[in-house]
Protein backbone atom coordinates (compact mmCIF):
# COMPACT_ATOMS: atom_id res chain seq x y z
CA UNK A 1 0.00 0.00 0.00
CA UNK A 2 2.05 2.96 1.19
CA UNK A 3 4.65 3.61 3.77
CA UNK A 4 2.71 6.25 5.81
CA UNK A 5 3.72 5.87 9.52
CA UNK A 6 0.28 4.92 10.82
CA UNK A 7 0.12 2.13 8.88
CA UNK A 8 3.76 0.93 9.59
CA UNK A 9 2.37 1.36 13.39
CA UNK A 10 -0.48 -0.91 12.61
CA UNK A 11 1.77 -3.35 11.15
CA UNK A 12 4.15 -3.34 14.40
CA UNK A 13 1.29 -3.67 16.26
CA UNK A 14 -0.45 -6.73 14.45
CA UNK A 15 -1.12 -9.21 17.37
CA UNK A 16 -2.47 -7.20 19.64
CA UNK A 17 -6.37 -6.75 19.80
CA UNK A 18 -7.48 -3.77 18.53
CA UNK A 19 -11.20 -3.57 18.14
CA UNK A 20 -14.33 -5.18 19.63
CA UNK A 21 -17.21 -5.02 18.00
CA UNK A 22 -20.45 -6.25 18.91
CA UNK A 23 -19.07 -9.75 19.84
CA UNK A 24 -16.05 -10.09 17.54
CA UNK A 25 -12.03 -9.08 18.65
CA UNK A 26 -10.22 -7.70 15.68
CA UNK A 27 -6.35 -7.27 16.02
CA UNK A 28 -4.56 -4.85 14.21
CA UNK A 29 -3.27 -7.50 11.53
CA UNK A 30 -6.99 -7.85 10.74
CA UNK A 31 -6.85 -3.69 10.36
CA UNK A 32 -4.24 -3.49 8.03
CA UNK A 33 -5.45 -6.57 5.41
CA UNK A 34 -8.72 -4.79 5.31
CA UNK A 35 -6.93 -1.40 4.64
CA UNK A 36 -5.08 -2.68 2.12
CA UNK A 37 -8.23 -4.43 0.19
CA UNK A 38 -9.86 -1.29 0.34
CA UNK A 39 -7.24 0.84 -0.82
CA UNK A 40 -7.31 -1.20 -3.51
CA UNK A 41 -11.10 -1.05 -4.03
CA UNK A 42 -11.04 2.81 -3.71
CA UNK A 43 -8.16 3.26 -6.91
CA UNK A 44 -10.16 0.93 -9.18
CA UNK A 45 -13.06 3.14 -8.43
CA UNK A 46 -11.21 5.94 -9.14
CA UNK A 47 -10.88 7.67 -6.07
CA UNK A 48 -7.92 9.98 -6.21
CA UNK A 49 -5.65 12.09 -4.48
CA UNK A 50 -7.54 15.79 -3.39
CA UNK A 51 -10.86 14.11 -4.24
CA UNK A 52 -13.64 14.87 -1.48
CA UNK A 53 -15.09 12.03 -0.10
CA UNK A 54 -18.49 11.69 2.17
CA UNK A 55 -17.67 8.75 4.32
CA UNK A 56 -20.85 6.93 6.09
CA UNK A 57 -19.37 4.98 8.92
CA UNK A 58 -18.62 4.38 13.01
CA UNK A 59 -16.43 2.57 15.41
CA UNK A 60 -16.82 -0.37 13.04
CA UNK A 61 -13.39 -2.07 11.38
CA UNK A 62 -14.86 -1.29 8.11
CA UNK A 63 -15.17 2.50 9.06
CA UNK A 64 -11.87 2.36 10.44
CA UNK A 65 -9.99 0.89 7.78
CA UNK A 66 -11.74 3.37 4.43
CA UNK A 67 -10.51 6.09 6.90
CA UNK A 68 -7.20 5.34 6.99
CA UNK A 69 -7.36 3.64 3.14
CA UNK A 70 -8.79 7.54 2.18
CA UNK A 71 -5.70 9.10 4.22
CA UNK A 72 -3.35 7.00 2.22
CA UNK A 73 -4.69 7.89 -0.79
CA UNK A 74 -4.63 11.37 0.66
CA UNK A 75 -8.13 11.71 0.06
CA UNK A 76 -10.18 14.50 1.53
CA UNK A 77 -12.32 12.91 4.27
CA UNK A 78 -15.61 14.18 5.34
CA UNK A 79 -17.43 11.49 8.21
CA UNK A 80 -20.76 12.03 8.69
CA UNK A 81 -23.05 9.55 10.96
CA UNK A 82 -26.21 11.41 10.48
CA UNK A 83 -29.06 8.89 9.04
CA UNK A 84 -30.92 12.09 8.64
CA UNK A 85 -31.17 12.44 4.81
CA UNK A 86 -31.84 16.62 4.96
CA UNK A 87 -28.94 16.35 7.38
CA UNK A 88 -26.77 14.29 4.90
CA UNK A 89 -27.55 16.44 2.28
CA UNK A 90 -26.48 19.40 4.10
CA UNK A 91 -23.31 17.71 4.68
CA UNK A 92 -22.22 16.71 1.48
CA UNK A 93 -23.23 19.50 0.16
CA UNK A 94 -21.39 21.51 2.22
CA UNK A 95 -18.30 19.63 1.85
CA UNK A 96 -18.36 20.02 -2.17
CA UNK A 97 -18.06 15.83 -1.98
CA UNK A 98 -17.76 13.79 -4.95
CA UNK A 99 -18.15 10.39 -3.96
CA UNK A 100 -20.06 9.04 -1.49
CA UNK A 101 -18.66 5.59 0.49
CA UNK A 102 -20.72 3.44 2.99
CA UNK A 103 -18.28 1.59 5.64
CA UNK A 104 -20.48 0.44 7.91
CA UNK A 105 -21.39 -3.38 6.51
CA UNK A 106 -20.42 -3.82 3.22
CA UNK A 107 -17.76 -1.71 1.17
CA UNK A 108 -20.24 0.29 -1.48
CA UNK A 109 -18.48 3.55 -2.96
CA UNK A 110 -20.60 5.80 -5.50
CA UNK A 111 -19.76 8.53 -7.21
CA UNK A 112 -21.67 11.95 -7.14
CA UNK A 113 -22.20 14.56 -9.67
CA UNK A 114 -19.62 16.99 -10.74
CA UNK A 115 -19.53 19.85 -8.05
CA UNK A 116 -18.36 23.70 -8.73
CA UNK A 117 -14.70 24.35 -8.97
CA UNK A 118 -13.27 23.15 -5.59
CA UNK A 119 -12.73 25.15 -2.27
CA UNK A 120 -8.75 27.13 -2.46
CA UNK A 121 -8.09 24.33 0.41
CA UNK A 122 -9.22 21.50 -1.35
CA UNK A 123 -6.77 22.61 -4.39
CA UNK A 124 -4.05 23.42 -1.51
CA UNK A 125 -4.18 19.86 0.33
CA UNK A 126 -3.60 18.54 -3.05
CA UNK A 127 -1.18 20.30 -3.78
CA UNK A 128 0.84 19.36 -0.94
CA UNK A 129 -0.24 15.40 -1.53
CA UNK A 130 -1.31 15.68 2.53
CA UNK A 131 -5.15 13.93 3.20
CA UNK A 132 -7.45 15.93 4.27
CA UNK A 133 -10.17 15.78 7.28
CA UNK A 134 -13.98 17.94 7.16
CA UNK A 135 -15.66 17.94 9.97
CA UNK A 136 -18.68 20.23 10.97
CA UNK A 137 -20.37 22.49 13.39
CA UNK A 138 -23.89 21.06 14.96
CA UNK A 139 -25.96 23.36 12.27
CA UNK A 140 -28.85 23.73 14.76
CA UNK A 141 -29.14 27.30 13.44
CA UNK A 142 -28.62 26.77 9.86
CA UNK A 143 -26.27 24.93 7.29
CA UNK A 144 -23.29 23.21 9.42
CA UNK A 145 -20.25 24.91 9.25
CA UNK A 146 -17.37 22.57 7.40
CA UNK A 147 -14.21 22.59 8.49
CA UNK A 148 -11.30 21.76 6.84
CA UNK A 149 -8.19 19.92 8.20
CA UNK A 150 -4.85 18.93 6.89
CA UNK A 151 -4.37 15.61 8.22
CA UNK A 152 -0.90 15.71 8.60
CA UNK A 153 -0.93 18.61 11.19
CA UNK A 154 -3.90 17.04 12.73
CA UNK A 155 -1.77 13.53 13.44
CA UNK A 156 1.66 14.73 14.15
CA UNK A 157 0.90 14.92 18.16
CA UNK A 158 0.82 11.06 17.65
CA UNK A 159 4.07 10.16 15.65
CA UNK A 160 5.96 9.93 18.56
CA UNK A 161 3.52 8.14 21.13
CA UNK A 162 4.80 4.58 22.82
CA UNK A 163 2.73 1.90 22.48
CA UNK A 164 0.96 1.18 26.03
CA UNK A 165 -1.07 -1.67 27.28
CA UNK A 166 -4.77 0.00 27.84
CA UNK A 167 -8.11 -0.93 26.56
CA UNK A 168 -10.13 2.34 26.08
CA UNK A 169 -13.70 2.68 25.88
CA UNK A 170 -14.86 4.61 22.93
CA UNK A 171 -17.76 7.08 23.56
CA UNK A 172 -18.05 10.22 21.68
CA UNK A 173 -18.91 10.15 17.81
CA UNK A 174 -17.21 8.66 14.69
CA UNK A 175 -17.20 12.46 13.19
CA UNK A 176 -16.65 14.33 16.18
CA UNK A 177 -13.20 15.67 17.25
CA UNK A 178 -13.12 14.39 20.33
CA UNK A 179 -14.35 10.99 19.37
CA UNK A 180 -11.63 10.73 16.61
CA UNK A 181 -8.88 11.85 19.02
CA UNK A 182 -9.93 8.90 21.18
CA UNK A 183 -9.56 6.72 17.88
CA UNK A 184 -6.39 8.24 17.20
CA UNK A 185 -4.46 8.40 20.30
CA UNK A 186 -5.54 4.30 20.77
CA UNK A 187 -4.30 3.20 17.48
CA UNK A 188 -1.24 5.12 17.80
CA UNK A 189 -0.43 3.86 21.43
CA UNK A 190 -1.62 0.31 20.35
CA UNK A 191 -4.89 0.01 22.39
CA UNK A 192 -7.52 -2.17 22.30
CA UNK A 193 -10.72 -0.14 21.18
CA UNK A 194 -14.04 -1.24 23.01
CA UNK A 195 -17.35 -0.35 20.96
CA UNK A 196 -20.20 -0.39 23.11
CA UNK A 197 -23.54 -1.37 20.84
CA UNK A 198 -25.02 1.28 22.47
CA UNK A 199 -24.49 4.67 24.68
CA UNK A 200 -27.17 3.33 27.36
CA UNK A 201 -25.54 3.23 31.03
CA UNK A 202 -26.23 -0.44 31.69
CA UNK A 203 -24.35 -1.10 28.09
CA UNK A 204 -21.64 0.77 28.52
CA UNK A 205 -20.96 -0.40 32.24
CA UNK A 206 -21.18 -3.84 31.03
CA UNK A 207 -18.63 -2.87 28.43
CA UNK A 208 -16.38 -1.69 31.02
CA UNK A 209 -16.74 -4.94 33.21
CA UNK A 210 -16.80 -7.33 30.91
CA UNK A 211 -13.71 -6.42 28.82
CA UNK A 212 -11.63 -4.69 31.63
CA UNK A 213 -11.80 -0.97 30.54
CA UNK A 214 -9.01 1.36 32.12
CA UNK A 215 -10.29 5.07 30.16
CA UNK A 216 -13.18 6.52 29.78
CA UNK A 217 -14.16 9.40 27.86
CA UNK A 218 -17.48 10.58 28.08
CA UNK A 219 -19.45 14.08 28.84
CA UNK A 220 -20.25 16.00 32.20
CA UNK A 221 -24.57 14.88 31.37
CA UNK A 222 -23.51 11.26 30.24
CA UNK A 223 -21.70 11.23 33.99
CA UNK A 224 -24.48 12.34 35.70
CA UNK A 225 -27.07 10.01 33.43
CA UNK A 226 -24.29 7.11 34.05
CA UNK A 227 -24.71 7.51 38.19
CA UNK A 228 -28.35 8.32 37.73
CA UNK A 229 -29.19 5.04 36.42
CA UNK A 230 -27.14 2.97 39.27
CA UNK A 231 -25.18 1.49 36.72
CA UNK A 232 -22.19 2.49 38.64
CA UNK A 233 -23.65 0.26 41.72
CA UNK A 234 -24.68 -2.82 39.08
CA UNK A 235 -21.43 -3.54 37.84
CA UNK A 236 -18.08 -4.18 38.35
CA UNK A 237 -16.27 -1.53 37.39
CA UNK A 238 -12.77 -1.56 39.32
CA UNK A 239 -10.89 -1.83 35.88
CA UNK A 240 -11.34 1.99 35.54
CA UNK A 241 -8.55 3.70 36.09
CA UNK A 242 -9.24 6.88 34.19
CA UNK A 243 -12.42 9.18 32.85
CA UNK A 244 -11.32 11.67 30.79
CA UNK A 245 -14.20 14.61 30.38
CA UNK A 246 -15.11 17.44 28.54
CA UNK A 247 -17.38 18.90 25.66
CA UNK A 248 -19.54 21.21 28.39
CA UNK A 249 -18.48 22.62 31.64
CA UNK A 250 -18.46 20.07 34.39
CA UNK A 251 -20.20 21.29 37.68
CA UNK A 252 -18.32 21.03 40.71
CA UNK A 253 -20.58 19.34 42.52
CA UNK A 254 -21.05 16.15 40.04
CA UNK A 255 -17.24 16.48 40.22
CA UNK A 256 -17.96 14.95 43.94
CA UNK A 257 -20.26 12.75 43.38
CA UNK A 258 -18.32 11.00 40.94
CA UNK A 259 -15.42 11.07 42.77
CA UNK A 260 -17.19 9.29 45.65
CA UNK A 261 -18.80 6.91 43.24
CA UNK A 262 -15.81 5.90 42.22
CA UNK A 263 -12.73 6.88 44.37
CA UNK A 264 -10.29 5.29 42.65
CA UNK A 265 -10.60 6.33 39.18
CA UNK A 266 -8.81 9.92 38.26
CA UNK A 267 -10.78 12.08 36.79
CA UNK A 268 -9.68 14.05 34.26
CA UNK A 269 -10.93 17.17 32.48
CA UNK A 270 -9.90 17.83 28.53
CA UNK A 271 -10.27 20.39 25.83
CA UNK A 272 -10.53 20.76 22.55
CA UNK A 273 -12.60 22.30 19.26
CA UNK A 274 -12.86 21.11 16.53
CA UNK A 275 -11.40 24.46 14.79
CA UNK A 276 -8.11 23.91 16.72
CA UNK A 277 -8.24 20.04 18.00
CA UNK A 278 -7.55 18.56 20.94
CA UNK A 279 -4.93 20.37 23.40
CA UNK A 280 -2.86 18.56 25.82
CA UNK A 281 -4.02 19.13 29.52
CA UNK A 282 -3.33 19.01 33.03
CA UNK A 283 -5.72 18.64 35.57
CA UNK A 284 -5.12 20.22 39.08
CA UNK A 285 -6.61 17.04 40.61
CA UNK A 286 -9.80 14.56 40.32
CA UNK A 287 -11.37 16.94 42.64
CA UNK A 288 -10.94 19.80 40.84
CA UNK A 289 -12.39 21.66 37.63
CA UNK A 290 -8.88 23.31 37.06
CA UNK A 291 -6.98 22.82 34.41
CA UNK A 292 -3.55 23.73 32.39
CA UNK A 293 -2.78 23.80 29.03
CA UNK A 294 0.41 22.19 28.65
CA UNK A 295 0.72 21.73 24.58
CA UNK A 296 4.03 22.68 23.12
CA UNK A 297 1.94 22.97 19.82
CA UNK A 298 -0.94 25.00 21.36
CA UNK A 299 -1.03 28.98 22.46
CA UNK A 300 -3.82 30.65 24.26
CA UNK A 301 -4.48 33.58 25.60
CA UNK A 302 -7.29 35.47 27.57
CA UNK A 303 -9.21 38.21 26.18
CA UNK A 304 -11.55 39.81 28.05
CA UNK A 305 -12.80 36.70 30.00
CA UNK A 306 -12.75 34.88 26.74
CA UNK A 307 -9.84 31.83 25.72
CA UNK A 308 -8.42 32.53 22.24
CA UNK A 309 -6.21 29.61 20.77
CA UNK A 310 -3.87 29.37 18.01
CA UNK A 311 -2.46 25.40 17.61
CA UNK A 312 -0.20 24.08 14.95
CA UNK A 313 -4.02 21.43 14.54
CA UNK A 314 -6.12 24.22 13.89
CA UNK A 315 -7.77 24.07 10.68
CA UNK A 316 -7.02 25.50 7.25
CA UNK A 317 -10.52 27.37 7.12
CA UNK A 318 -14.24 26.99 6.54
CA UNK A 319 -15.22 25.73 3.06
CA UNK A 320 -18.70 27.50 3.59
CA UNK A 321 -18.32 30.23 6.25
CA UNK A 322 -16.44 33.53 6.53
CA UNK A 323 -13.63 33.26 8.95
CA UNK A 324 -14.76 36.38 11.26
CA UNK A 325 -13.82 34.28 14.90
CA UNK A 326 -10.55 33.67 13.42
CA UNK A 327 -8.23 36.94 13.43
CA UNK A 328 -5.81 38.43 11.03
CA UNK A 329 -2.97 36.70 12.84
CA UNK A 330 -4.37 33.07 13.27
CA UNK A 331 -6.34 33.52 16.83
CA UNK A 332 -9.31 31.20 17.43
CA UNK A 333 -11.92 32.90 19.50
CA UNK A 334 -13.80 29.78 20.93
CA UNK A 335 -16.41 31.62 22.25
CA UNK A 336 -15.68 30.13 26.34
CA UNK A 337 -15.20 31.98 29.05
CA UNK A 338 -12.51 31.33 31.78
CA UNK A 339 -11.65 32.81 35.05
CA UNK A 340 -7.83 32.67 36.11
CA UNK A 341 -6.57 30.66 39.26
CA UNK A 342 -3.36 32.49 40.64
CA UNK A 343 -1.17 29.72 40.10
CA UNK A 344 -1.73 29.37 35.99
CA UNK A 345 -4.31 26.98 36.14
CA UNK A 346 -7.54 28.21 34.26
CA UNK A 347 -11.78 27.32 35.30
CA UNK A 348 -14.06 26.61 32.01
CA UNK A 349 -17.37 28.68 33.28
CA UNK A 350 -19.50 28.66 30.23
CA UNK A 351 -19.66 29.72 26.80
CA UNK A 352 -20.44 33.15 25.96
CA UNK A 353 -23.57 32.38 23.96
CA UNK A 354 -25.09 31.06 26.95
CA UNK A 355 -24.25 33.89 29.21
CA UNK A 356 -28.22 34.85 30.75
CA UNK A 357 -27.63 38.94 30.83
CA UNK A 358 -30.31 39.35 34.36
CA UNK A 359 -30.21 43.54 33.99
CA UNK A 360 -26.81 43.79 33.18
CA UNK A 361 -25.53 41.04 35.26
CA UNK A 362 -24.14 37.82 34.32
CA UNK A 363 -24.93 34.53 35.14
CA UNK A 364 -23.41 31.48 33.73
CA UNK A 365 -26.18 28.44 33.56
CA UNK A 366 -22.80 25.90 35.16
CA UNK A 367 -22.86 28.25 38.35
CA UNK A 368 -26.24 27.83 38.88
CA UNK A 369 -26.83 23.72 38.06
CA UNK A 370 -23.37 22.92 40.57
CA UNK A 371 -25.62 24.47 43.32
CA UNK A 372 -28.59 22.80 42.09
CA UNK A 373 -26.44 19.65 41.73
CA UNK A 374 -25.96 19.76 45.49
CA UNK A 375 -29.78 18.96 46.35
CA UNK A 376 -30.04 14.78 46.76
CA UNK A 377 -33.90 15.68 45.90
CA UNK A 378 -32.49 16.57 42.37
CA UNK A 379 -31.45 13.72 39.55
CA UNK A 380 -30.36 16.26 36.96
CA UNK A 381 -30.97 19.91 35.87
CA UNK A 382 -30.89 22.74 33.20
CA UNK A 383 -30.28 26.29 33.43
CA UNK A 384 -31.13 28.41 30.85
CA UNK A 385 -31.95 32.27 30.45
CA UNK A 386 -36.23 33.15 29.88
CA UNK A 387 -36.86 36.52 28.62
CA UNK A 388 -38.48 39.27 31.03
CA UNK A 389 -39.56 42.93 29.18
CA UNK A 390 -38.02 44.11 32.61
CA UNK A 391 -34.50 43.16 33.22
CA UNK A 392 -34.04 41.19 29.75
CA UNK A 393 -33.87 38.01 30.95
CA UNK A 394 -34.33 35.66 33.93
CA UNK A 395 -32.39 32.74 35.19
CA UNK A 396 -35.35 29.31 34.51
CA UNK A 397 -33.77 26.02 35.42
CA UNK A 398 -35.99 22.22 34.35
CA UNK A 399 -35.21 20.04 37.37
CA UNK A 400 -35.55 16.19 36.74
CA UNK A 401 -36.45 15.30 40.80
CA UNK A 402 -34.89 12.07 42.41
CA UNK A 403 -37.84 9.98 43.22
CA UNK A 404 -41.40 11.69 43.95
CA UNK A 405 -42.19 14.39 45.56
CA UNK A 406 -44.72 16.98 45.80
CA UNK A 407 -44.02 19.63 43.62
CA UNK A 408 -44.23 23.04 45.84
CA UNK A 409 -42.69 21.73 48.73
CA UNK A 410 -39.50 20.80 46.05
CA UNK A 411 -39.76 24.10 44.11
CA UNK A 412 -39.88 25.97 47.86
CA UNK A 413 -36.66 23.64 48.80
CA UNK A 414 -35.02 24.59 45.43
CA UNK A 415 -35.41 28.24 46.06
CA UNK A 416 -34.38 28.47 49.69
CA UNK A 417 -31.35 26.39 49.04
CA UNK A 418 -30.64 28.46 46.10
CA UNK A 419 -31.17 32.05 47.86
CA UNK A 420 -28.13 30.80 50.56
CA UNK A 421 -25.28 29.59 48.01
CA UNK A 422 -26.08 32.50 45.20
CA UNK A 423 -26.56 36.21 44.87
CA UNK A 424 -30.32 37.04 44.17
CA UNK A 425 -30.15 37.82 40.43
CA UNK A 426 -29.04 33.89 40.06
CA UNK A 427 -31.45 32.52 41.69
CA UNK A 428 -33.93 30.99 38.94
CA UNK A 429 -37.15 32.57 39.23
CA UNK A 430 -39.13 30.10 36.97
CA UNK A 431 -38.36 26.38 37.42
CA UNK A 432 -40.27 23.09 35.89
CA UNK A 433 -40.08 19.93 36.52
CA UNK A 434 -39.65 17.45 33.79
CA UNK A 435 -39.07 13.76 33.91
CA UNK A 436 -36.22 14.22 31.61
CA UNK A 437 -33.29 16.92 30.23
CA UNK A 438 -33.07 18.33 26.54
CA UNK A 439 -29.98 16.73 25.77
CA UNK A 440 -28.18 15.96 21.74
CA UNK A 441 -26.84 12.93 20.57
CA UNK A 442 -23.56 14.24 21.85
CA UNK A 443 -24.20 14.16 25.05
CA UNK A 444 -24.40 17.68 25.49
CA UNK A 445 -27.00 20.04 26.83
CA UNK A 446 -28.90 21.83 24.53
CA UNK A 447 -29.58 25.32 26.39
CA UNK A 448 -30.41 26.98 23.15
CA UNK A 449 -33.86 24.54 22.72
CA UNK A 450 -35.46 26.19 25.92
CA UNK A 451 -35.37 29.83 25.53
Amino acid sequence: MNNTWWFQRFTDYAERAFLVEADTVYNYSALTARIEDYHAEFKQSGVQAGDVVALHGDYTLNGIAALFALFGLQAIVAPITSTSQAEITLREEAAQAKWRVQARKDLLIQQLAETTDPHDYVVRLKQSQHPGLILFSSGSTGTPKAMIHDVENLLAPFVHKRARSLCILIFLLYDHIGGLNTLFNGMATGAKIVVPPSRNADVVAQAIETHKVKLLPASPTFLNLFLMSGAVERHDLSSLRFITYGTEPMPDSLLKRIKEQLPDTALIQTFGTSETGITQTISRSSESTLIKFDDPNTEYKIVEGELWMRSKSQILGYLNHEMSRFTADGWFITGDLVEEAQDGFLKIVGRREELINVGGEKVTPSEVESVLLELPEIADCLVYGEENAITGHNVAAKIVPNGEHEPRKLKRLIKQHCRQLLSPYKVPVRIVLVDENIFGERFKKLRAKQS
